[in-house]
């Protein structure tokens, strides 16, 4: 079964379309995780948005797949939220939030996400006094959008199927 799957893996890397290195999504060293990846794993991934999201190899495949279709900033900002969610230290809030603020949320933004103009004023009032929750909003949207859209898209992408 591992062997199936390291195959199947191994043809990804040596496909020329859109995901030509698919070893580049995986979090650690390619023959290391072919071995734990199943295909079991793999199907699991379809059960639900936060499934996928929890698992590190989905989230890698899910990335590899964003960036297929240039929106990886959406996953990037949830990401970055989740981990400003993490954090301890008053004095780092601010400026971490500032961080996120100006990387995805703020009109002409690097990698700004698609938010409605509600959410983005929203936020932007949040930043006047940073709290562990300022992006709360802004993340259920783009989270909600990945979900609606990119998640059934991703189910049906080659990435996806060529793993099961």
């Amino acid at each position: 079964r591992n062997r199936g799957m390291r195959t199947r893996l191994g043809c990804l890397s040596h496909k020329s379309d859109s995901y030509n290195d698919f070893t580049a999504i995986l979090p650690d060293k390619p023959n290391r995780a072919l071995k734990r990846l199943s295909t079991e794993e793999a199907t699991r991934w379809a059960d639900s948005f936060d499934v996928l999201l929890s698992h590190k190899y989905g989230l890698a495949a899910f990335r590899a797949f964003l960036k297929t279709e240039f929106s990886e900033e959406n996953l990037e900002f949830w990401l970055a939220c989740e981990d400003f969610k993490k954090t301890r230290s008053a004095a780092k809030l601010a400026s971490k939030a500032q961080r996120i603020f100006e990387e995805f949320i703020d009109v002409q933004a690097p990698r700004e996400v698609n938010i409605d103009f509600q959410t983005r004023e929203l936020t932007r009032r949040n930043m006047q006094e940073p709290s562990l929750s300022c992006f709360d909003q802004a993340q259920g949207k783009v989270h909600s959008l990945m979900e609606k859209d990119s998640y059934p898209r991703f189910l049906r992408s080659k990435i996806y199927t060529d793993l099961l």
